[in-house]
């Protein structure tokens, strides 16, 4: 066994999760319900993490929705298959239509790119799946049909929201997203019983028409319409051109055990780079000054490489492969040094979210994320459907020349990542940690922890975690040792201690046991519960 149960140094109620027969682990107690549904139904860990994604969306949409995006990674036949969800900007969104902007706006139509989730579900059930969508979207329906109660998390984000919306969202377009969200004047609070018949509607029409409809049909008329009627650039056009891309995952060797990620647009690249820097070090507990402090250096560096160059890969001026040649990495690794620094873009040499894992008895594993981002996006809702449309834009810059500069039909930097596990040619499992810009540095965070120093599933996700914020500014939880925290002072850090663990991202873990056993581990940091059998 490469870890033990047992050793938890961190306080938890929670102790990992074992099964043999199927695994969900998720950050909502009925989604979780949903993927076990479809697997003891004969669907497979595809079909689960589908039937799961789309049941988030009813009982989580305070960070994802039907408008969002999505990126996957399943094994399957013995293979890691990736899939990039992400949508791209309309085909009117120019350099032009910003002109005066000093940054791309948070809300509102122009940082809405195309959602890529619908089409996602059903380019994931289709290939690898074993159900209908029809049959895989049921329990979500359902959910939304039937209504359900409001967890305490989501509760927390809609109070959240509201207060944000009430003070920001002045135009008449964001009226739909009180209709829908705020029932009566109330917000939802812990316990609440919350319907949404336009969401089960709409859900229904997307299993029925294998989200073509979604693109090519009703609801994209619809998406089409509310658009041009309050000043928005998405057209039909942009919904029809748009396909999920089958994408190949990229992976750093990291003490014997192989770390994947998906390639850019999305921010995967970061973690991997950090990785390969702190392969040149060895670290002789969790909770040492140095491991905290290399590990910072790490990811500051990783950071400054993709906020200069990652965007769509059609754009960048350098290839994945460029960024994680191992000469450059190891060019890069020399400025961690004794001391905090404030890194800047290196020169390679030319060559709101959800998150999801599943896994069944037949060694299929998905790691899966999706995400409306910064809560419920937008703030625009297409009227009568349910349909939170994301911000994905928001990710663009408008620095001209820039690689990720603003652009039609383009995908924007993206902060959703899914990672995954594998050691030789077998399949360890999928993990992963929601959060903005906070993920890579989860994901960074989790393996070390799995593979630096031995702990289980659980306790990895339960282990304290720090944030990169910007510059030398360094956030940390409460739990983690005030001596590291006042050693890392010494070392230059600008420390600051939270005041709440919302920011630390959410994340899951399945692990798989030479055996095929699966060991579980969940997030203590929002409503998470592992479904098994």
């Amino acid at each position: 066994m490469p870890f033990d149960p047992h050793f938890h140094p961190y306080p938890s109620p929670r102790p990992p999760v074992y099964a043999d027969r199927g695994m969900v682990a998720t950050g909502h107690p009925l989604a979780a319900q949903a993927g076990l549904r479809i697997l003891q139904a004969g669907g497979n860990a595809i079909d689960a993490a589908v039937a799961t994604a789309a049941a988030l969306t009813v009982v989580e949409p305070t960070a994802n929705g039907i408008g969002g995006d999505v990126f996957a990674l399943v094994w399957t036949g013995g293979k890691l298959h990736g899939l990039n969800g992400s949508g791209p900007s309309p085909a009117l969104l120019t350099p032009e239509a910003v002109a005066g902007l000093e940054k791309m706006p948070t809300y509102g139509w122009l940082p809405v790119t195309v959602p890529g989730a619908p089409a996602s579900w059903a380019a994931l059930v289709k290939r690898f799946g074993r159900l209908p969508l029809t049959q895989v979207l049921a329990p979500a329906i359902e959910l939304a049909e039937r209504g359900h109660p409001i967890a305490p998390m989501v509760a927390w984000g809609f109070e959240r929201a509201n207060r944000i919306f009430r003070e920001r969202l002045k135009g008449a377009e964001f009226q739909h997203w009180f209709d829908l969200f705020i029932q009566d004047g109330k917000v939802p609070k812990a316990g609440d019983r919350w319907v949404s018949k336009p969401h089960a509607d709409t859900l229904r029409q997307i299993a029925e028409t294998d989200a073509d409809s979604f693109y090519r049909g009703a609801l994209a008329q619809q998406i089409d319409q509310f658009s041009r009627e309050t000043g928005g650039l998405l057209r039909a056009e942009d919904l029809a051109a748009f396909q999920p891309e089958w994408v190949e995952p990229i992976k750093v060797d990291y003490r014997g055990y192989q770390v994947w990620e998906i390639p850019p647009n999305g921010q995967g690249i970061v973690t991997l780079m950090a990785l390969q820097m702190l392969e040149g070090f060895d670290f002789p507990a969790r909770e040492d000054v140095q491991a905290y402090h290399r590990a910072i250096e790490a990811i500051k560096i990783a950071f400054a490489d993709a906020h200069a160059q990652v965007t769509d890969p059609n754009h960048m001026a350098y290839t994945s492969a460029e960024l994680l040649n191992p000469a450059y990495v190891a060019q890069r690794r020399e400025l961690i040094g004794a001391q905090a620094i404030d890194p800047q873009a290196g020169e390679p040499p030319k060559g709101g979210t959800i998150y999801l894992a599943t896994a069944d008895d037949e060694g299929n594993m998905v790691s899966f994320i999706q995400s409306n981002y910064m809560g419920f996006g937008s703030g625009l809702v297409v009227p009568g459907t349910g349909i939170t449309l994301q911000n994905r834009g928001h990710g663009f810059t408008l620095a001209e020349g820039h690689p990720n500069q603003v652009a039609p039909r383009k995908r924007p930097f993206h902060t959703i990542i899914p990672g995954f596990l594998t050691k030789g040619a077998e399949p360890i499992g999928p993990f992963g940690v929601m959060g903005g810009f906070m993920q890579p540095q989860g994901h960074l965070q989790v393996v070390q922890s799995l593979v630096d120093f031995g702990l289980n599933p659980q306790a990895a996700l339960d282990a304290p975690r720090w944030q990169w914020l910007e510059g030398k500014k360094v956030s940390f939880e409460s739990s983690v040792p005030r001596h590291i925290v006042e050693a890392l002072a010494r070392l230059g850090h600008q420390v600051e201690w939270a005041t709440s663990s919302t920011s630390f991202g959410r994340g899951q873990i399945i692990y798989r046991l030479p055996n095929g056993t699966l060991v579980g581990g969940t997030e203590h940091r929002t409503d998470g519960q592992i479904a098994a059998w």
